[in-house]
């Protein structure tokens, strides 16, 4: 909202309180002023004069030979090139000496053999904004009211010594989206009286009642509680007064004629948004507001065509829309040169359905602004009577008697009670009785004695904001000013912040990974409902999260499984020449057990990885070596060993769903005597990589809760060992269908505490060994720290290995 500061003065006295300091109170009283505008962009002697005579220039087509009354002992000769310059006019000029914005100064000059004393300004020269002229005006030099007196600086003539500040207000703040909701602010912070006239004074209104030509209906009353309409006939439409159409300017606000500038006027002045109608264009002078009917369009002032919906407010007379409620106009009933009787509109309608109308159809105009934010219900009757007082001065305007209007609540003072003890509890402060009911005078907010240390406030409908006691506690408190709230420092124990298992784990994990050469990815939580259907061994048996109001198709389901973001970001790169990716990303996935969605679905934080490419670059004495499954596998075992869990992982192949079916397996967690999957590792499936176009690719996906919940990051120290270890190499001949990882663990569990590491180092099959059997050979590590190692005492720790094996696996001892 820009507020003149000069308007602002007409209400309350600002003698001795510059535009600057004003903002300054304004901006530590709760609301911000973003700027203070000088209207007056470097203008000095520039005065009103009168063109006496226009010749062609001598020697130019285009330039003209002006003999002007600037108010000086002697008339000036200027040369002026623009078109509209004539004879009779009164425009602004320039004398020797002046100075224009952008410090362009005026001196005596000689154009093509004429002498020029001046210079005959346009509005753009001026400093001002020639968008915000009508049109008329736009082009060529300002042509300035025939009534404009000679000689005077065209700074008080045009109100551009005035100041404008720019109040910032935040949505609850509406009241503020007028001079009077304005002016009771300043007043209240500066503790001054406010003058407001009363909008009826000067109004006179005819014998013949307006109910006679106008008749209203609300059929939706719960959206339009109060619809007032006065007739007023006889109005001549022309230009409004200067002084209108300098705050108008000032305010952002472009001059029109006089009816449509005085409604502008009355906005900025109460709040409260007008429109006129052509009162004559209205079927039998019937105002009907309803809701849209399908298929029904209205062209609006801006002559486009509005394809209506029924949740749409409009104005009607019965036949046709002639009006979007609080939004714009309709074309078919516009004010134009030739009207002469009109229908002055002023309602309170639902903010909420003027926001979706103005929204929807890309119309956000003055009026809709303040009808979303809700209007002053108690400034519907004393706006339409200002602005008809004013079109009867200025429009020549008769006002029939009466208005007609339809009321279906009535606009009454909130009454808040609040205690003094608990305005004082809240802010820490030892305000007296006096001094609370001092800062609700300055207010104008009503207050009588309190009764047992309890105050009845009366807040008037232009703070639609104030409901509960908390709010007439922080007026309170921005009013007595906040630099005034003395500080209490906090007592009490404090508790250092830390992060959480979850947290900690998650950022070791980041910087183990990324530590490692893996780069980090980030994605959306929403995906195409396509995706859900790969990679969701995690969620399997459940539903995705189908979105209530999606962006778009492509993002309208919670994500089941990051893998297949991670095959897009793979996608796009080698789209770009990146064929070599190893990347990762933590994040959260999203199900429900429900076919229909009654309760939150469940999420499950994640850890997904992707690896596609070549771990080494050809180069002149090696070939290029592409990943593979143990690139993969390696990188989970680092971030498992890291946590303490090596011990508990176990993998075990599997084809789980997207997955190639024989380079695949499922992650398995095993502590405490209990079993569970907690992820997926392997190449995506062929047909799926052909889909994508990708190379070979290896992904895998692990739940981080389990992790969470045993891992064991503490990492313990000890010393080198001083003493050799010993090896035994094994060969073992087993069925084909026995998994190396189930040897190990048996070898591990037989060992002892003597057995250090146990590794397989080559798989053998052949004809020799017999059909389904296979030679898995394994190398065993035997170690004491405090000695070396006797062959006894190495027999004893291994033979309990061999025989668990055979008696496990019926394994036998190749010679």
């Amino acid at each position: 909202m820009k507020v003149s500061f000069e308007w602002l003065s007409e209400y309350v006295s600002l003698d001795q309180v510059s535009a600057e300091e004003l903002a300054e109170k304004i901006t530590r009283s709760g609301i911000e002023i973003d700027e203070v505008e000088q209207r007056n962009q470097g203008i000095t002697g520039v005065v009103v004069g009168y063109v006496k005579s226009k010749e062609k220039h001598p020697d130019a087509d285009k330039l003209n030979v002006c003999i002007v009354d600037a108010g000086q002992e002697e008339d000036l000769q200027i040369v002026c090139g623009a078109k509209n310059v004539d004879a009779g006019q009164k425009v602004p000029v320039a004398v020797v000496g002046a100075k224009l914005p952008g410090d362009f100064h005026i001196k005596k000059a000689k154009l093509r053999g004429v002498v020029s004393m001046g210079m005959i300004c346009s509005a753009k020269e001026l400093g001002m904004n020639d968008k915000l002229l009508p049109k008329e005006l736009q082009e060529g030099i300002l042509v300035l009211p025939e009534d404009a007196e000679i000689g005077m600086p065209i700074t008080k003539l045009l109100a551009l010594d005035d100041k404008v500040l720019d109040f910032d207000l935040t949505p609850n703040r509406s009241d503020c989206l007028s001079m009077h909701g304005a002016a009771y602010e300043v007043s209240a912070i500066l503790g001054r009286d406010i003058s407001l006239a009363d909008p009826a004074k000067d109004l006179v209104e005819i014998s013949n009642a307006a109910a006679d030509h106008l008749s209203v209906k609300v059929d939706t009353p719960e959206l339009c509680t109060h619809y007032a309409a006065r007739y007023i006939t006889g109005v001549k439409v022309a230009a409004s007064p200067l002084w209108i159409q300098n705050r108008l300017m000032a305010a952002g606000v472009r001059p029109i004629n006089n009816i449509v500038d005085i409604t502008n006027y009355v906005m900025l002045e109460y709040g409260q948004p007008l429109h006129a109608f052509d009162a004559d264009k209205l079927e039998n002078g019937n105002i009907e507001v309803r809701l849209a009917r399908a298929g029904e369009t209205l062209i609006t002032l801006d002559d486009q065509e509005r394809k209506l919906e029924p949740h749409m407010l409009l104005i009607t007379d019965g036949v046709k829309p002639i009006a979007l409620a609080g939004v714009m106009g309709g074309a078919n009933s516009e004010v134009t040169d030739a009207t002469v009787s009109i229908a002055l509109e002023s309602a309170k309608f639902d903010g909420g359905t003027v926001r979706k109308t103005s929204r929807q159809l890309g119309l956000r105009s003055e009026a809709s602004l303040r009808f979303e934010k809700e209007v002053d219900p108690g400034a519907v009757v004393p706006a339409v009577n200002r602005a008809a007082a004013l079109i009867q001065r200025y429009a020549g305007g008769t006002v029939h008697q009466g208005i007609v209007e339809s009321a279906s609540a009535k606009a009454e003072n909130r009454i808040i009670k609040l205690s003094l003890d608990k305005i004082n509890r809240y802010l820490g402060t030892e305000l007296s009785l006096l001094e609370v009911k001092t800062i609700f005078g300055r207010l104008h907010f009503g207050c009588g004695d309190a009764e047992q240390g309890v105050l009845e406030v009366e807040v008037p409908t232009r703070r639609g904001d104030i409901t509960i006691d908390v709010d007439l506690i922080e007026e309170v408190a921005r009013l007595y000013g906040y630099d005034n709230i003395p500080t209490t420092p906090i007592e009490g124990p404090t508790t250092p912040g830390a992060l959480t298992a979850s947290q900690s784990l998650r950022r070791s994990l980041r910087r183990l990974l990324a530590h490692g050469g893996w780069q980090e990815t980030i994605s959306y939580s929403f995906v195409h409902p396509q995706s859900t259907g790969l990679f969701n061994a995690l969620t399997e048996g459940s539903h995705p999260v189908r979105l209530a109001m999606p962006m778009s198709e492509d993002r309208s389901v919670l994500r089941t499984s990051i893998i297949p973001q991670m095959l897009d970001t793979a996608v796009y790169n080698m789209n770009r020449k990146q064929d070599n990716l190893a990347i990762f990303e933590m994040g959260t996935v999203f199900y429900t057990e429900e076919q229909t969605l009654t309760r939150q679905p469940q999420e499950i934080q994640v850890l997904s990885l992707l690896l596609t490419g070549v771990r080494r670059e050809k180069q002149w004495n090696i070939g290029a070596e592409k990943v593979d499954f143990f690139d993969i596998k390696g990188a989970l075992e680092t971030v498992f060993d890291y946590f303490g869990l090596s011990a508990s992982i176990r993998y075990v192949a599997d084809q789980p769903q997207s997955y190639h079916p024989g380079r695949s397996a499922s992650v398995w967690l095993d502590v405490n005597g209990n079993s569970q999957r907690i992820g997926t590792i392997g190449q995506i499936h062929p047909e799926l990589q052909q889909s994508y176009g990708l190379n070979d690719t290896y992904v895998a996906e692990i739940a981080l809760q389990q992790v969470v919940e045993h891992a064991n990051s503490h990492i313990q120290f000890r010393e080198l060992a001083r003493f050799p270890s010993v090896e035994r190499d094994i060969a073992l001949v087993v069925n084909k269908d026995v998994e190396a990882g189930e040897l190990l663990r048996v070898i591990h569990a037989a060992g002892g505490e003597l057995l250090q590491d146990a590794r397989v180092f080559d798989v053998f099959t052949g004809s020799k060994l017999g059909e389904d059997k296979k030679s898995v050979a394994i190398s065993l590590t035997y170690r004491h720290w405090e000695h070396t190692l006797t062959d006894e005492e190495i027999n004893a720790a291994h033979t309990p290995v061999v025989t668990s094996l055979e008696q496990t696996f019926g394994a036998e001892l190749r010679k």
